[in-house]
């Protein structure tokens, strides 16, 4: 085994033996977490060349922005909790040229993370396929973990779902029913008054519910209108504070019956005005509050100071 491949192995089981103890359901103060979505190598030349179906044949740009994503991240003080990467991992889809080139290159930039910050990885449509078979979700589970699950972090409740079976899931229905059964196990519980009351219950997903507003007609950048209302009234009833995906490659987002929708766009290829970067997200007793900085922001001045004072208990 490579020596970067046994280091990410070794980072992802932190991802999990560190936030899953009995110790991280207590609430003890606010705390923060770096979100990013798409680093999606191979991207950017696929787009510029406007063959993204069947391009993606050099990513070295798509690196680079991952490892100065990582150099700002691992630069920050305090550390944040963990940083979760919300899907579109690599461009190329499963069983194609460049895919198993890309997933080792993008291991190996994120093994330079600091040991001190778990990784949470987040499935997407191109880790995937558009339409998931038990065979390609088999691969991405080998390659970055399960598709979905739960962990507690600071007295918060996060869910990592695999918004791809909400999308197109007719060639796994069976599997799409599991994931259902256990988010309605998931939401229950949170919102149970016989178990651990979470502080927040947060969500991690690639394709957001929507990206302006609750009731906007279907598109590929957002979930299907009935199931987008079907999650809302889900989650709204379990208390789910925030929503956090990528998918669309801009920021975008909304904010609906206190329930945050929250759209980062990409460390990798930019399909807007925006600029590569990460999410700052900070976590208080009562509301959890985000921005997005560039990657040379956050590497030239860390977290902002407006944020920061809200991390002082």
């Amino acid at each position: 085994m490579a020596e970067s491949e046994d280091i990410f192995l070794r980072a992802k089981h932190r991802t999990f033996s560190g936030l899953t103890e009995d110790a991280e359901r207590e609430w003890t103060g606010p705390f923060y977490f770096i979100q990013a979505a798409d680093p999606q190598l191979g991207l950017m030349k696929a787009w510029r060349d406007g063959d993204c179906d069947g391009g993606g044949d050099e990513w070295a740009e798509e690196v680079e922005l991952t490892k100065q994503a990582v150099q700002a991240v691992n630069q920050l003080r305090p550390r944040p909790r963990f940083m979760v990467l919300c899907g579109d991992l690599v461009h190329a889809m499963p069983d194609t040229p460049f895919r198993e080139g890309q997933e080792r290159d993008l291991k190996a930039a994120l093994t330079g993370t600091d040991p001190s910050i778990p990784l949470v990885f987040v499935s997407g449509n191109h880790d995937l396929g558009n339409t998931p078979t038990p065979r390609t979700l088999e691969q991405y589970c080998t390659a970055w973990g399960n598709d979905y699950f739960s962990f507690w972090v600071g007295g918060v409740l996060c869910l990592v779902l695999n918004s791809q079976l909400f999308y197109d899931a007719s060639a796994c229905p069976q599997l799409k029913e599991a994931q259902e059964t256990w988010l309605e196990e998931q939401l229950s519980r949170a919102s149970s008054s016989t178990e651990p009351k979470p502080k927040h219950v947060l969500v991690f997903q690639h394709i957001p519910l929507y990206l302006k507003k609750p009731d906007e007609e279907d598109d590929y950048f957002n979930l299907q209108r009935e199931v987008r209302q079907d999650l809302l009234e889900r989650f709204k009833k379990a208390g789910v504070k925030a929503v956090f995906s990528g998918h669309y490659h801009r920021n975008a987002g909304g904010r609906h019956d206190g329930l945050d929708m929250v759209v980062s766009s990409a460390i990798g290829c930019q399909l807007g005005e925006d600029t590569h970067g990460l999410r700052v997200v900070v976590v208080t007793a009562d509301d959890i509050v985000h921005r997005y900085l560039s990657l040379e922001q956050l590497s030239a001045r860390g977290v902002d100071d407006d944020l920061r004072k809200l991390l002082q208990v």
